[in-house]
């Protein structure tokens, strides 16, 4: 059940996503070569504690997963393309890096992700990060009264396949609010005009997942968490929570 939220709900939805603001910057403040993904996962959790928020990602154990998740933080490196728990990996000059995080703050959910380098970039690594940039401002372009799902998943395919870059088969975004996952889920690829109305009150998490080496087939970890290319090529992951609101859309989770 799709359920839309009202003006108070989208403060309070506001304030979750400011944690989740913080968290992500912290953490990538804290990246550096040498540090670990445990380490990082540290640093996100005390954001949380200090601001008295809780993380809707530990415990978190959809059907497909054979354990609950045991981080605050997915942190997922080079061909890591999503869902990847910390552990004592070290990072390396010119990792990159996808941290997602979410925050469950007075009942209520956000939940973003960013994808940087670590020490010295290489170049097609900057494209891969930008271009998933630009799918996600082109997704949350779209995200207005009257349009309808598959115009945000046809932003951001558009942007993504002129980059020649692959997109997560069966993976996207989702709704949000009291819990983190929720109606509708919205996907990365869709036809214009088509899918659930977009409507005031309604709040979407918006999720590119690209992939360098252009397929959209994934590889999963023995962890039964960690997605991956297949092909090995490195993968970035950027997420907004977005409100639809009559004055345009409305990005919950900036600083």
């Amino acid at each position: 059940m799709v359920e839309l939220k009202s003006e108070s709900a989208l403060a309070a939805m506001r304030e979750a996503g400011r944690v989740v603001a913080d968290a992500l910057a912290a953490v990538q403040g804290a990246a550096a070569v040498g540090v670990s993904l445990l380490e990082l996962d540290e640093v996100a959790r005390e954001v949380l504690r200090k601001a008295g928020a809780s993380s809707p990602f530990l415990g978190y154990r959809p059907a497909f997963a054979p354990v609950p998740f045991p981080a605050v933080i997915c942190a997922s490196v080079n061909d890591a393309v999503v869902h990847g728990i910390p552990d004592g990996l070290r990072l390396r000059d010119g990792d990159l890096v996808s941290i997602d995080c979410g925050a469950l703050l007075d009942g209520w959910a956000g939940d973003a992700a960013v994808s940087f380098t670590v020490g010295v970039p290489a170049e097609a690594d900057v494209r891969l990060i930008e271009t998933a940039e630009r799918a996600l401002e082109a997704g949350i372009a779209a995200a207005v009264v009257g349009n309808r799902l598959g115009d945000i998943g046809h932003a951001v395919a558009r942007v993504a396949r002129a980059g020649r870059y692959g997109l997560l088969e069966g993976f996207g975004g989702h709704g949000i609010g009291r819990r983190m996952h929720e109606d509708p889920h919205v996907p990365n690829e869709g036809r214009p005009g088509r899918g659930y109305p977009l409507r005031p009150g309604l709040v979407l998490a918006i999720e590119p997942m690209l992939m360098a080496g252009g397929r959209d087939d994934h590889r999963i970890d023995p962890d039964g968490w960690t997605l991956r290319t297949v092909d090995g090529s490195r993968a970035a992951h950027v997420e907004h929570t977005v409100a639809i609101t009559e004055d345009g859309p409305r990005i919950l989770t900036l600083p």
